[in-house]
């Protein structure tokens, strides 16, 4: 199988996963990895259960579209993530359940627990409403998405960001569960938010998190 087909074939087993954990449905939402100065893109209107890595789209940062499909209908915001942020290596979109609901009312998700940092800062943006597919919705996007990892996008969903696919997958499942948490606290009232200042000493031990390097115990022993 070429790198090609490798990759797209991961983005299909990625965009079953989400299915599977309920973290998008159907034919919604769209999912990119960078690729040969470029990047594949998940095809327009299509089943990811029906798709095969032939169906996905390659596009390149210079306009070169090759595949036999339509690439998604977001392919702009796509492009312009992964063109601006060279560190990004993928781009996953959803219209998960808690993460939408949240974005039908245009609202940021503040630091009500500790782990929104790993979405790269203190809060998780949202967008104004723009219409799908439009250069209008990628350029709020971008501007959501500085220094963030992931975005709402108003009156439609969510947009997340990793340096793999994998990590990218990840996120996704993270912040659709903390826009559960957020959604069920609210139920019951206003979240004490945690201060700039913990939330910059949680981001900094983020930068280490996962780490396969050996680890130091609390006395200075391996």
């Amino acid at each position: 199988m070429s790198g090609r087909n490798t990759l797209g074939q991961a983005l299909i087993d990625a965009a079953l996963l989400l299915d599977a954990k309920g973290v998008n449905q159907g034919m919604s939402g769209n999912l990119s990895a960078r690729c040969d100065n470029g990047y594949l893109i998940t095809p327009s209107g299509m089943a990811y259960d029906q798709c095969t890595p032939d169906d996905m789209v390659w596009m390149g940062f210079d306009g070169n579209v090759n595949g036999r499909r339509k690439p998604s209908s977001e392919w702009r915001f796509h492009h312009d993530i992964l063109a601006s942020r060279p560190e990004i290596g993928a781009v996953i979109h959803t219209h998960s359940r808690f993460a939408t609901t949240l974005a039908c009312l245009q609202r940021d998700i503040p630091a009500f627990h500790y782990m929104i940092a790993m979405a790269g800062g203190n809060s998780i943006r949202c967008t104004p409403y723009a219409t799908f597919g439009t250069q209008i919705l990628s350029d709020l996007a971008l501007q959501a998405l500085q220094e963030r990892k992931a975005c709402l996008l108003g009156n439609h969903g969510l947009i997340v960001l990793g340096e793999t696919l994998q990590r990218a997958v990840a996120l996704t499942i993270e912040v659709e569960a903390l826009c559960e948490m957020y959604w069920r606290t609210l139920q019951i009232g206003q979240p004490i938010l945690l201060s700039d200042a913990e939330m910059a000493v949680v981001q900094e031990k983020f930068k280490h998190y996962g780490s396969n390097a050996q680890q130091s115990g609390p006395d200075g022993n391996q």
